[in-house]
């Protein structure tokens, strides 16, 4: 398993990180997931570490914390062999103090998460979302806090515009605060918003994309193709998954997929398999996060490491899965002697 820097930090993590929203099937929403047991858990878990991959990735909303505690069970006995990731931000009760990233949330959150998890300390903490009704200095104050007091490593951020994380970088270096090593975002070869603005900004101001969702919200596992029915195991089969995830538009996907078919038939490789080598191979991106309803999936995903595609194939999935920029990024790109794509 190949492991590369998060961001600017010191800090080494493998380039594949297992999610944790397959775990527990606590609610309707997620049960469109997976809900992989205690037992079941255990055994990605050890079929990960089997495989040089460490890194576990999980929030509190997962299940309502049922995600988080089957993690802990999965990997008790073998804390320090694991590097843990969650999340906190989202609302998780019927409180008005129970969402955000108040002070009072986030320490209330992040205790709450250790006890899930069995453990008395988080190596990556990352906020769901951004809050833009608390001020980012009590935010990053708060967080900055914790990693000193020991029970968060080091801490990263999900979801966040360019503006959002860019304020939160400066207030950091204004104040000596800890600062945001890494950001989980969306993109896949059917969503690559990513690439206008954040990309850009990840590498200026190092800052490493842990990318969520790398096959499209389940459109990129070489199941979906033109005239054939939805694979019944399929989250989309959920409309409740579908409105609350990224809607890409039909034509687009299939002609996606052609080329996906094509590099898949070159290489020998599956589909899931070359969309998931195509975003390793972009420019900011750390860690990709995968995810299995069962140790096959499992097995699968982690065969998307070990090669790559050549110049030429990734040429053609760039033009395959373009779309245009919006405003300015389409204007700047009319500049590229001053204003270079990221590369």
């Amino acid at each position: 398993m190949e492991y590369r820097q998060l961001g600017g930090s010191g800090f080494m993590v493998p380039v594949l990180s297992l999610g944790t929203g397959t775990f527990g099937g606590g609610t309707e929403f997620f049960k469109a997931w997976g809900a992989s047991d205690v037992a079941e858990a255990t055994r990605l878990v050890d079929v990960c570490l089997e495989a040089g991959l460490t890194m576990f990735d999980s929030a509190d909303i997962y299940s309502n914390g049922m995600a988080e505690e089957i993690l802990g069970q999965a990997i008790k006995g073998r804390r320090d062999q694991v590097i843990v990731s969650t999340k906190g931000t989202f609302r998780a009760g019927t409180g008005p103090n129970d969402v955000g990233s108040s002070r009072f949330h986030l320490i209330r959150s992040v205790e709450r998460s250790l006890k899930r998890l069995g453990t008395d300390y988080i190596d990556l903490y990352q906020l769901h979302g951004f809050d833009a009704k608390t001020p980012v200095e009590e935010v990053l104050d708060t967080l900055d806090g914790m990693v000193r007091g020991g029970k968060i490593r080091y801490i990263g951020c999900s979801n966040f515009s360019g503006w959002h994380l860019m304020k939160s970088l400066a207030v950091s270096e204004k104040y000596g605060l800890a600062r945001y090593v890494a950001h989980q975002a969306y993109y896949s070869l059917v969503g690559r918003d990513y690439e206008s603005e954040l990309m850009p900004l990840a590498l200026d101001q190092k800052v490493g994309a842990v990318v969520w969702s790398p096959l499209g919200w389940g459109r990129l596992t070489g199941k979906i193709r033109r005239g054939q029915p939805l694979p019944t195991t399929s989250r989309l089969q959920s409309q409740k998954v579908v409105d609350i995830g990224p809607q890409v538009e039909t034509e687009y996907l299939y002609r996606v997929v052609d080329a996906l078919d094509e590099a898949a038939k070159e290489t020998g490789k599956t589909v899931p398999q070359v969309a998931l080598n195509w975003l390793l191979q972009r420019p900011s991106v750390a860690n990709v996060i995968v995810g299995a309803r069962n140790e096959e999936q499992l097995r699968q995903n982690l065969g998307a490491v070990g090669w790559n595609l050549t110049p030429e194939q990734v040429k053609k999935l760039d033009a395959a899965s373009a779309t245009p920029l919006a405003y300015p990024y389409w204007h700047q790109r009319g500049f590229a002697e001053r204003n270079p794509p990221p590369v």
